[in-house]
């Protein structure tokens, strides 16, 4: 490994089953008053709601509520967070959902004692909170896996107004404190928003798999995970239930981007760069984004680093590289990757997302280039995987 780097995680997990029953202990921890986010109800409908509650009741907590935390946490609802956890007096934040929950909880946490335009300031022009500001911890209950939110620092942000879709990685202040993980939890999720999620954690695996050209430690991690998820997920879209497919996909979810695969790594990232561009127009579901571009990006960045889409396609994927060029190989392991999409059903065209070719500028015009793959993109090159993913 080349390069130097530090890494601490201060998150706690619990993983399981049973791993309920550690909410109460760690409820101790805080003050009196929980802010309770969650989205729109399901947690409801499934019971999870009523056994969070119950346990907050148990440990003698006030309860306030911020409901209807929607799939892209808007800024207006970032603003509306920040206020209710400041006049509330909340001393923790416990956020129970998916990704885009816990993200709008690590907001939440730095704007509500920030004096000044929590967008413009974190997200924006990406500063992160002064060594003395004052953040509230998070706490959350993972009902939907993808974003390994759960044990990092990442929040992402939409400005509808501006047209922006926005992540902003904070340092481990705001990463929540604990995060319980029961596989079950996410067994009432529709195949949709399941299958997203399962797209998600494949394409953080290649954002930072696609980078590097040393032998790195961080990759053979790294293309285990991706042979697990890859099993795993076929499992789980003919089964549902399948607790033991469901609970590795969940534990593949957090290692997948809870900072140790960057270990050394200058990472890509340009498939969320686009990817988020299309949410902030369409607002569609953000691993979908993520499926719609990834091919035609993969297939045009692929010539830029030959030699590990080739490692790639031969050790994730199986392909036998006898007498094959390195092309040769790479291109049959993206054919693989499109296999795989195709099996577990995610969207492979961003048209069926609402883009189309009078939205193709704006969202262009969204997209952060990056330097950090085997190619920077040019905002003529954007278009072009844009109008391929279509």
């Amino acid at each position: 490994m080349l390069g130097n780097f530090k890494y601490s995680n201060p998150t706690r997990l619990y993983f399981g089953d049973e791993s309920m029953q550690f909410l109460l202990e760690e409820l101790k921890a805080y003050g009196p008053t929980v802010l309770l986010t969650y989205g729109g109800g399901s947690i409801k409908r499934n019971g999870i709601y009523d056994q969070v509650v119950q346990i907050l009741q148990q440990a003698g907590k006030r309860i306030v509520e911020l409901s209807g935390v929607m799939p892209n946490p808007t800024v207006e609802k970032l603003r509306e967070g920040a206020e209710l956890a400041r006049t509330s007096g909340a001393d923790l934040i416990l956020a129970v959902g998916g990704g885009s929950t816990i993200d709008y909880a690590k907001g939440v946490s730095v704007a509500a004692y920030f004096d000044g335009d929590a967008w413009e300031t974190f997200y924006k022009q990406q500063q992160n909170p002064a060594a003395d500001a004052r953040i509230l911890p998070v706490g959350a209950i993972l009902t939907m896996v993808g974003t390994g939110s759960e044990m990092n620092g990442g929040s992402v942000i939409t400005n509808h107004a501006e047209g922006l879709k926005i992540g902003k990685v904070f340092d481990e202040r705001v990463m929540p404190r604990f995060s319980v993980l029961n596989p079950r939890f996410t067994f009432s999720l529709p195949k949709y928003q399941m299958t997203a999620g399962f797209f998600d954690i494949m394409s953080h695996l290649m954002e930072q798999y696609f980078s590097n050209d040393d032998d790195n430690t961080s990759d053979y991690l790294n293309e285990g995970l991706m042979r697990s998820l890859i099993s795993s997920s076929l499992r789980a879209v003919e089964n549902p239930e399948d607790y033991e497919a469901r609970s590795n996909i969940m534990w593949t979810a957090t290692w997948a981007l809870n900072t140790l695969l960057k270990c050394a790594k200058t990472q890509d990232w340009m498939v969320h760069m686009i990817g988020q561009a299309i949410g902030a127009i369409t607002d569609a579901t953000h691993g979908m984004t993520l499926s719609a571009v990834s091919l035609p990006y993969y297939r045009y960045v692929s010539q830029f680093g030959l030699p590990k889409f080739a490692r790639w396609a031969q050790t994730v994927w199986g392909v036998n590289g006898e007498g094959k060029t390195q092309e040769q190989i790479a291109r049959e392991g993206i054919d693989a990757l499109e296999a795989w999409m195709r099996q577990i059903g995610v969207v492979l065209h961003s048209a069926e997302l609402g883009v189309s070719e009078s939205n193709i500028e704006a969202i262009a015009n969204g997209v952060i280039l990056l330097p950090t793959g085997y190619h920077m993109l040019s905002r003529e090159e954007v278009v072009q995987i844009i109008r391929q993913s279509m």
